[in-house]
């Protein structure tokens, strides 16, 4: 049996911790806080992250990174993108023999624009990867609805390792090996995302949603392609399948955070009401910045941009963008392809 490590106490981490130890698996959580880390070892519940939720009696509980990292032979990172650095130099300082990594984030590092997986490759190279990636809610992981996620890698047996170890009957795993495509299309929704709760809270729609969500996954798969990703990858469940339910659902911090800014929020008093990561700020930020360097046009991510870290009105931007040049529907794709 695989001795599994879950770095990461957030919702996400605590839901598939969960779910491999209701399974049988040999899991623990390892969480950072200490004050975090009593409560849940006290009462079995993470109140700040998951609600009306109490952990399996068969899962361990870690406060001793060292400890959990080394008896471990499956790593699942489940932290925000911009700690993952971090957490892979940390696991990098204890000079473990390599274990398989398994990546939850969803994003681009700020700065370098780099996936995870890059990362990864950058820091432990020799720790086979795995990104596990996929339209899921940890809140209803945590009730055992059915889901169902991607396990990819480049590396055919751990992507089918990942995939036997995470299945359950409500937990429904397929394996991938286009890692680019993968990673983008996971970080990418969380942009349109976004976008689509502005729309939310400007009141404009479904009409305005549904041409976002379809221009949104052209313009994912036109960076993606570019970046090296295969087309139909953008077309299952970490493309389409991912994007639909991260704009449609209340649970999506990033909808949310979208929806706060589209009634006049400032960032900041977005970021405050909704109290937890919201990846979709930051890689707005990477992926606009990556689509200026490879000269890829995304005007949804560029307007967004603009709406966020530039001060635009939101109205003024739906404006632009709907009073852009004529052109034909497929414009970019056909070009790369």
């Amino acid at each position: 049996m695989e001795k599994i490590t879950i770095i990461g106490g957030g919702s996400w981490g605590s839901a598939i911790a969960n779910s491999l130890a209701e399974k049988g698996e040999d899991a623990c959580l390892y969480i950072m806080e200490k004050q975090q880390y009593d409560l849940v070892v006290k009462t079995k519940t993470n109140p700040q992250y998951l609600k009306d939720f109490t952990f399996s009696n068969h899962l361990k509980f870690s406060n001793d990174f060292n400890k959990s990292v080394g008896e471990a032979t499956v790593l699942i990172i489940a932290v925000p993108t911009n700690a993952v650095r971090s957490v892979l130099e940390q696991i990098k300082e204890l000079n473990v023999s390599p274990r398989t990594l398994v990546n939850l984030a969803k994003g681009l590092e700020q700065n370098t624009h780099l996936r995870i997986s890059e990362i990864a490759n950058e820091i432990l190279p020799e720790f086979p990867f795995v990104a596990l990636n996929g339209p899921s809610h940890a809140e209803e992981v945590a009730k055992n609805l059915p889901t169902t996620l991607v396990a990819c890698s480049e590396n055919h047996s751990e992507a089918v390792k990942i995939e036997k170890l995470f299945s359950t009957e409500t937990l429904r795993i397929y394996y991938q090996d286009d890692l680019v495509g993968v990673e983008m299309g996971a970080a990418l929704k969380n942009i349109i995302a976004l976008a689509a709760g502005l729309t939310d809270g400007l009141q404009f729609g479904d009409n305005t949603k549904a041409a976002l969500m379809t221009r949104g996954i052209h313009e994912i798969t036109k960076l993606g392609i570019q970046m090296g990703a295969k087309p139909q990858t953008f077309l299952g469940l970490t493309g389409i399948g991912d994007l639909i339910v991260t704009c449609t659902s209340l649970h999506s911090r990033n909808r949310n955070f979208g929806y706060l800014i589209g009634q006049g929020k400032s960032v900041e008093e977005a970021m405050k009401i909704v109290d937890m990561v919201v990846e979709g700020y930051k890689t707005t930020k990477s992926a606009y910045e990556l689509s200026q360097e490879v000269g890829v046009e995304m005007p949804i991510t560029e307007k967004l941009y603009d709406v966020l870290y530039k001060g635009e009105d939101p109205k003024i931007a739906v404006m632009e963008l709907m009073t852009r040049r004529s052109k034909h529907e497929n414009e970019g794709i056909n070009d790369i392809s």
